[in-house]
């Protein structure tokens, strides 16, 4: 498979995975959502290590982690956020003047 192809399966893998972190947080199910949290945030740390190689990745987790074990914030959309810092913001002429400052 090329590039392309991987780049847009990255996407809709991150999709589907924000979309089942939100249908499972605490705005769906109050407390239900909560405890489940305590699952799913190793689980989608440990998922973000595997889509995204490197430290990037491993930050990337960590990141994961603590915004799922967060209360309310679980509805942020991290491994959507993660792939457009890799594939649309990581090289682009915005990147490249934050990193000279």
């Amino acid at each position: 498979m090329d590039n392309q192809t991987n780049k847009y399966k990255l996407l809709i893998i991150g999709l589907l995975i924000d979309g089942l972190g939100i249908v499972t947080s605490s705005w769906v199910f109050p407390v239900i959502g909560d405890f489940s949290d305590i699952a799913w945030a190793p689980f989608s740390a440990w998922l973000m290590t595997r889509l995204y190689k490197g430290t990037a990745g491993k930050v990337g987790g960590v990141v994961t982690f603590i915004e799922e074990l967060i209360p309310g914030v679980d509805i942020i959309p991290s491994f959507t956020l993660m792939w457009l810092y890799t594939y649309v913001f990581k090289d682009s002429k915005v990147s490249k003047i934050l990193d000279k400052n």
